[in-house]
């Protein structure tokens, strides 16, 4: 748990200076923050991953340091995302599709309703 809430300290303070970066360089309504660490995440995701399957090389410690600590302080889209592409290289695409709208709809559903309970 320890090494994970490391992992997970840099990934966040990560995701803070990106979201500060991009407010100064990107203006507009678009959540350039938000959108910039989800893709550098899923990027990051998917290189972790690889070395893991591929190469073999991360320690069970080091998975928990830098996917489930630091991709998870930095973006859980990331973790969504991998999980999309594992189903879809398995040809699940019933799961595929029911994780995605699911995921999207409630999770839309749920801000809304957490937003609405506190006005």
């Amino acid at each position: 748990m320890l090494i994970a809430g490391c992992g997970g300290f840099v990934g966040t303070c990560g995701r803070f200076l990106v979201g500060k970066w991009s407010s100064g360089m990107f203006h507009g309504s678009f959540p350039m923050g938000t959108f910039a660490v989800n893709l550098i995440g899923c990027f990051i995701i998917g290189l972790f991953f690889g070395l893991l399957e591929k190469a073999h090389v991360m320690t069970p410690n080091e998975n928990v340091l830098l996917i489930t600590g630091f991709c998870g302080g930095f973006t859980t889209f990331s973790s969504f995302a991998d999980d999309m592409w594992v189903l879809g290289s398995k040809g699940d695409w019933g799961t595929f599709a029911l994780y995605l709208v699911l995921s999207v709809v409630f999770g839309i559903l749920l801000v809304w309703g957490g937003r609405a309970l506190i006005r």
